[in-house]
């Protein structure tokens, strides 16, 4: 039996998710958690096969719980289940350590199949995804502006571009507000950009934000 926590601060999606994954008969959600810090601090008294990983999040976000669990965990499977379509944050993941990448608005019947790879110790990558890293391999297809920045500033622009102050983003990510200005400074440097407001489109735009 693989047993399963569900990561997401949505209650309706986890009830959905367990009600899909324990009609399963090799599925057994075993627990859920509302956000990153709540899942880190189930990691210490608990024991699962498979973490189930929202990206978004209130707090701490799904990269830096990824980060985390890997610190603390690093055999435990972890399957990033999202809205957010694989070019924008796949690759990103995948080299944090997760096991594998897969978009909500897949089938049950994949999501299936990616949680039992996973568990198995194997890499879970839709065809989609597959045939980015090949072309990424391969040298083609132009390469996104924000594949340019390090995973903290990547993380403080989808923040900045979702309508949060500097002071907010000091506050969430417990660093000071001169350490945050500074990574705004080289993102917009980064991205060819001179105000909060551009970052917001092109996040928009490429949907890396909501």
């Amino acid at each position: 039996m693989i047993q399963i926590i569900i990561v997401d601060d949505h209650a309706v999606v986890r009830k959905g998710l367990k009600q899909i994954l324990d009609e399963t008969p090799d599925l057994k959600v075993v627990d859920e958690a509302g956000s990153g810090l709540e899942l880190l601090e189930k990691l210490k008294i608990n024991t699962y096969d498979v973490v189930l990983l929202d990206i978004s999040m209130p707090g701490k976000d799904g990269l830096d719980t990824l980060k985390d669990i890997k610190m603390e965990k690093p055999e435990l499977p972890v399957l990033i289940f999202t809205v957010y379509p694989e070019e924008q944050y796949a690759i990103r993941l995948l080299k944090a350590g997760a096991a594998g990448y897969i978009n909500k608005e897949s089938s049950p019947e994949e999501l299936i199949d990616a949680i039992r790879k996973v568990a198995r110790g194997r890499k879970y990558i839709s065809l989609n995804l597959a045939e980015i890293l090949a072309s990424n391999i391969d040298g083609g297809g132009e390469q996104p502006m924000h594949d340019a920045l390090s995973d903290r500033e990547f993380q403080v622009m989808c923040l900045i571009a979702s309508g949060k102050t500097v002071t907010e983003i000091a506050n969430l990510l417990m660093l000071s507000i001169n350490t945050i200005s500074t990574y705004r400074n080289r993102i917009l440097e980064k991205m060819n950009m001179k105000t909060n407001a551009e970052l917001t489109h092109y996040a928009i735009k490429n949907r890396l934000v909501d």
